[in-house]
């Protein structure tokens, strides 16, 4: 066969509905199956269009893991659905006059089917999709339980509110002070919400990460660490002049307090007008004015000039009798610990920068042996000797710590306490698009929970104009809807007209997935005892805090209902990079996008999935100016030809060509270790030196009849298979076995066959190669630098003995002269 008669549209015609009558990839639920199970999950997609660039990359790292567990013996569940509410369908909806689902179905089958071109190894018979009420009626039975275990509540207070989606946001979807949907500048605004009370399990999902560690990666660990943000301190009660009740302050250093010269209110707090003085107010209501502009990560910002207005009252150091002046200032937050701090700015440097803007007092309570920071402009913020401070002087941070907490609780001004960064979730939200909310409001009763047997509260049909964002959700307007008799006393009452964020949807859908059409509750408990934890998990480290840490709170809920008996959702964690183009993110105004329908148009599927596997470790971004489909397109077609050529050769392996069957046999056991890691591009590479092994051996060795080359052929054919389906598929008929090449065997490494004879250590001199030497693969780093040291072609770029000798045997020898 010519490779330039390889024509992936054709393979693609040819196998796709074989594929489709063979199922090859369907869930075995038979428990008499003895194959151990694995559970293999890619982050759902949101159906806004076709399948574009990142959405090839992630799905084929995916796949790869998948099919390599099917090739290994595993029963494995590899799903798929769509997260399938929220906001762009619903302003596709106001736009085209239309529903949200109209827009949100059809692209369901568009992506739909783009994945099965695509040959991703779903079970399809596990399809859902989250805008389905058979899907939703769970979420709002779910939101019951958890009401009515107090971690579902409504409160009133401050939130993110973004004036173009007309709609709250949790302080995850705030991302720079703009909102992550459409980029709006977020403003705050007093709502009265729906919340999920998370901050009960902030313990548990900080302690659990121990038990991640080497599943997940690192830096998602700290992320969620940083989100959560516990810290150990001290609750410090100050007097306030005026004030009955004393006001409760957080610090995680209270061996600071002697250097407290001013206190901090919140400037959105309640507490700040509670005890502003009459002559102060009106410039603090103006002020007040201008921080509801800010959101939290303006106000936190260390870029951001301080700002702030003097309330004109006092406050008293509980340590020490001080009257130190009380400031309300946008750079403290009313839902931090109790919203009001006191101010050591010798040793913070935002209470530091606030005291140099506005002549305040700067007193060294720590010794660090640094400048004077009211000098300098540069905080201590280290630890060092107590000074200044009465009792603590000549301590260290620690023992300060502990003393000070003492002398607070004998004095019962304070205590040891914990405080975290982590606020509850924030769920409600003001559009329509969303699980409607199953409460009922009751003038008589309250908020009550609609029956179960009520289940699900189906949305309205609104279209169009009637989705438009008016600052209340929507479905205020459908009256004959929100009007209902209170389940509980029969009396007039009103639905929440409110959606869930659609977080809520996406936290427990893998559960869903065991069985999308199970109704005697969410998901068989049965089967979540067999599939689940679930082994691996792909998908965008951007959902490293949004989505994992929100899936992690449903999953502890549910085992504390005694649903599951496990309680961390997935085992391990692979995130992909971005798909990027000349540097830069894919953009329709930068005019760098890339269509993943022409690639695959002009490429073939197979080219564009190896090209994604083979650009460099999955975690990394790739750019596809660096990279080339036509390349890849010319690799699949010399390995097809490999396999036909090998068709017609002998079945004896054991008479093959001892050669080649140890670089098959090789290539086996590196590829195998190289997809166990992950490490997906130097599997690539390998099986391209196994192809071009192969190829010698056919033209110039034993040739195509030799036992070994079809061996390595069928080798060649299910390793490829992972990664490029259609080439290994048609490969796999032509060496004559019967579809599908994913029902094979992984081949296993004979380890007779992988000692070494030899090793081919390479010799730097400078970075550049000047020599190659063959060792025993057993050599000593010692051996292997005499060996180098003592080659003439070394020593000819030698000036003398070198400066640095690095060796790692058995492969290579870098010298620095």
């Amino acid at each position: 066969m010519d490779e330039q008669v390889y024509d992936p549209q054709a393979l693609q015609a040819k196998w796709q509905p074989r594929w489709e009558e063979l199922k090859p990839f369907a869930v075995v639920e038979d428990d008499a199956d003895p194959r151990p199970r694995r559970y293999m999950l890619d982050m759902f997609p949101y159906p806004s269009g076709d399948l574009h660039m990142g959405h090839a990359e992630v799905f084929a790292i995916g796949d790869v893991v998948a099919r390599y567990w099917f090739l290994k013996g595993y029963n494995v569940l590899h799903p798929i659905g769509w997260d399938s509410f929220g906001l762009p369908a619903e302003n596709a909806a106001i736009k085209r006059n239309a529903h949200p689902a109209e827009w949100t179905y059809s692209n369901i089958d568009t992506q739909a089917a783009s994945f099965q071109r695509y040959a991703i190894s779903f079970d399809w018979t596990r399809r859902l999709h989250t805008s389905d009420a058979e899907y939703y009626k769970w979420n709002q039975w779910l939101f019951t339980r958890f009401f009515e275990r107090g971690l579902a509540y409504r409160k009133g207070g401050l939130v993110n509110w973004c004036p173009n989606d007309q709609t709250v946001l949790a302080n995850e979807q705030v991302v720079a002070g703009k909102c992550e949907r459409c980029g709006a500048d977020v403003i705050r605004r007093e709502l009265t919400q729906w919340y999920f009370k998370i901050t009960d399990y902030a313990d548990r999902l900080v302690d659990d990460m121990a038990r991640l560690e080497g599943g997940w990666p690192d830096r998602v660990l700290t992320m969620q660490r940083n989100w959560i943000g516990r810290s150990t301190g001290a609750d410090v009660e100050f007097e306030i002049e005026g004030r009955k009740d004393p006001v409760t302050v957080y610090t995680t250093r209270p061996d600071t307090l002697y250097g407290a010269t001013f206190f901090v209110v919140a400037a959105d707090a309640p507490l700040a007008a509670e005890i502003v003085t009459e002559e102060r107010r009106p410039a603090l209501e103006a002020y007040r004015a201008e921080v509801a502009k800010l959101s939290d990560i303006e106000r936190m910002s260390t870029e951001k000039e301080k700002t702030g207005v003097y309330l004109g009252v006092h406050a008293i150091n509980p340590v020490n009798g001080e009257r130190i002046p009380v400031w309300a200032a946008d750079y403290v937050l009313a839902d931090y610990g109790h919203g009001a701090i006191m101010a050591v700015p010798a040793h913070d440097q935002r209470d530091l920068d606030f005291a140099l803007k506005f002549d305040l007092p700067v007193k060294v309570v720590v010794h660090t042996g640094m400048a004077d920071p009211g000098e300098s402009g540069k905080a201590t913020p280290g630890e060092g000797k107590l000074v200044n401070s009465g009792p603590l002087d000549g301590l260290g941070k620690t023992e300060a710590i502990e003393k000070i907490i003492e002398i607070l609780a004998e004095r019962g001004t304070g205590k040891a306490t914990v405080n975290y960064r982590l606020r509850d979730w924030l769920l409600s939200r003001q559009r329509f698009w969303g699980t409607p909310i199953p409460i009922i409001h009751c003038g008589e009763c309250g908020e009550v929970p609609v029956p179960d047997a009520d289940l699900p509260v189906v949305l309205p049909d609104l279209r169009g104009e009637a989705l438009a964002p008016k600052g209340v959700s929507p479905l205020a307007s459908a009256t004959d809807w929100v009007n209902v008799p209170c389940p509980s006393c029969g009396g007039p009452a009103k639905r929440d007209t409110d959606t869930m964020d659609t977080f809520v949807d996406s936290s427990w859908y893998f559960l869903r997935y065991l069985d999308p059409k199970f109704d005697d509750g969410p998901f068989d408990l049965a089967k979540a005892e067999k599939w689940g934890p679930i082994d691996q998990y792909v998908g965008g480290v951007e959902h490293a805090v949004l989505h994992l840490l929100y899936s992690r709170f449903f999953t502890k809920v549910l085992h504390d209902m005694g649903m599951i008996t496990w309680d961390e959702p997935f085992l391990r964690l692979l995130n992909q990079g971005q798909v990027i183009n000349g540097g830069k993110a894919m953009s329709k105004t930068l005019g760098n996008g890339v269509d993943l329908g022409v690639q695959i148009d002009n490429f073939g599927v197979d080219a564009v999935r190896l090209t994604m596997v083979f650009a460099g470790p999955p975690e990394d971004d790739i750019d596809w100016a660096d990279v080339s489909p036509a390349a890849s397109l010319k690799f699949l077609a010399r390995a097809l030809r490999v396999m036909t050529d090998a068709s017609g050769a002998g079945t004896d392996v054991a008479a093959g060509d001892l050669e080649l069957r140890k670089v098959v046999h090789r290539t086996i056991d590196e590829v195998t270790k190289l997809v166990e890691t992950h490490r997906f591009n130097v599997a690539v590479a390998r099986l391209m030196e196994l192809t071009s092994a192969t190829r010698k051996a056919i033209d110039s060795g034993p040739g195509a009849a030799d036992p070994a080359v079809r061996e390595a052929a069928e080798a060649l054919a299910v390793m490829l298979s992972i990664v490029a389906p259609y080439t290994a598929e048609e490969g796999w008929e032509r060496l004559g076995h019967q579809p599908s090449v994913a029902r094979a065997t992984w081949p296993v490494a004979d380890p007779a066959l992988l000692v070494q004879d030899s090793v081919t250590a390479v010799v730097q001199v400078a970075g550049k190669v000047r020599d190659r030497l063959e060792v025993s693969p057993d050599i000593s780093d010692t051996d292997l630098e005499v060996l180098a040291l003592s080659s003439e072609k070394v020593k000819a770029h030698l000036d003398g003995a070198p400066r640095k000798v690095i060796v790692r045997a058995p492969k290579l020898v870098n010298i620095v002269p």
